[in-house]
């Protein structure tokens, strides 16, 4: 593998890393699967490039995070007040920003941001190759840094609860809708910038490059916490991070020993739904341990 193809599996993998931590409030904090992640990830990305266009890349970032808040916000309404299961509530979102997304492009498919301002170029000169990989990582670090302190507060330790045991944090009398309404609002908040930061490094948004992305995030966390452990908040949050770039260079070995790209989705899969067995394959292994262990003359009692 090449030193190019290494830094940007790298760089792609720190931006997707923001996903991840977005995916992880949702799918571990509040154990609700949120499919509308699709949407609001092309949702941050068509506000970014749109305000880019305009000359304002920072102030991007910035209305990606409200945009994919309010998307977040509607797949919470849908469960907490009319009842709609969390998956369902998730692809009824997703569907509808499918419509706002191509709104927000002015009815275009795809929008070019070539030869544009964007939030890396003022790092060009300083970081010059590296201003995407630079800038990527600050941004990941600062997330990571604010995630860690919220949850670490009395909002968060409720929302941590509220994904282990609603019924226990309702008796205390919290209302957990609105703890819900945070949490989504703030994972798809997240997502959001993900899809911002991905739009200006590849100078483009597609009303389509959020297909699959809730794959790519359940694959970072769940990859994450297989290989690097749980133990603490902080390992939590770490192991996603590396998760991401662990598994994004996974894709590129795969893309260097010849796959073709149009199969990227399906070794996605491949990946989730292995990382998802491995409790039951470590489980069915010990198992087997335990027996060969057995003495003959063990078994013969």
């Amino acid at each position: 593998m090449s030193v190019m193809v290494l830094m940007g599996s790298l760089e792609l993998g720190l931006i997707y890393a923001v996903m991840a931590l977005g995916v992880f409030i949702s799918f571990r904090t509040l154990n609700m699967p949120d499919l509308s992640v699709d949407g609001s990830f092309v949702l941050g990305a068509a506000v970014s490039v749109v305000l880019s266009l305009n000359g304002h890349p920072f102030l991007g970032l910035g209305a990606a995070f409200i945009a994919g808040c309010g998307a977040g916000a509607i797949t919470a309404l849908l469960h907490t007040k009319l009842k709609i299961q969390p998956l369902l509530a998730g692809i009824l979102t997703m569907l509808a920003l499918y419509s706002v997304n191509l709104k927000v492009m002015g009815g275009r498919a795809n929008i070019p941001l070539i030869n544009k301002i964007t939030v890396f170029s003022p790092f060009e000169e300083i970081l010059r190759d590296y201003n995407k990989l630079g800038f990527s990582l600050a941004v990941l670090l600062l997330i990571l840094f604010l995630l860690f302190l919220f949850l670490k507060t009395r909002l968060g330790f409720v929302l941590r609860a509220t994904g282990d045991n609603d019924a226990m944090v309702r008796a205390l009398g919290v209302n957990t809708d609105t703890i819900i309404l945070v949490g989504l609002a703030l994972s798809n908040g997240l997502v959001g910038v993900a899809g911002a930061l991905i739009a200006q490094s590849q100078s483009f948004v597609d009303v389509g490059m959020g297909i699959g992305m809730v794959v790519i995030g359940l694959a970072s966390v769940i990859i994450g916490e297989v290989v690097f452990g749980v133990s603490s908040l902080l390992r939590r949050l770490m192991a996603v991070i590396l998760g991401s770039i662990l598994y994004r260079l996974i894709i590129a070995f795969a893309l260097e020993l010849g796959m073709p790209p149009t199969d990227l989705k399906l070794v996605s899969a491949v990946i989730v739904a292995i990382a998802m067995a491995m409790p039951v394959f470590k489980k069915r292994l010990s198992i087997v341990k335990r027996k060969m262990s057995i003495t003959p003359h063990e078994r013969s009692k």
